[in-house]
């Protein structure tokens, strides 16, 4: 997840009946509509949707 714009979910059966426990991680680094406009941004130009957001951070 570190120094990505992936979103993992895990979800697991609680004890009580009907119950589900959901977790996510993000890294927080991209955040919000900085990622969303370069995002967006992309996909008007035709190009890879994640161009610009998957890199190495810099800052671990």
């Amino acid at each position: 997840i570190k120094g990505s714009n992936i979103c993992k979910i895990a979800l697991f059966e609680d004890r009580r009946p009907g119950w589900v426990i959901v977790i996510s991680v993000i890294d927080n680094l991209t955040k919000g509509s900085a990622g969303q406009a370069i995002q967006n941004y992309n996909l008007t130009q035709g190009w890879a949707e994640t161009l610009g957001l998957i890199n190495i951070s810099m800052f671990p």
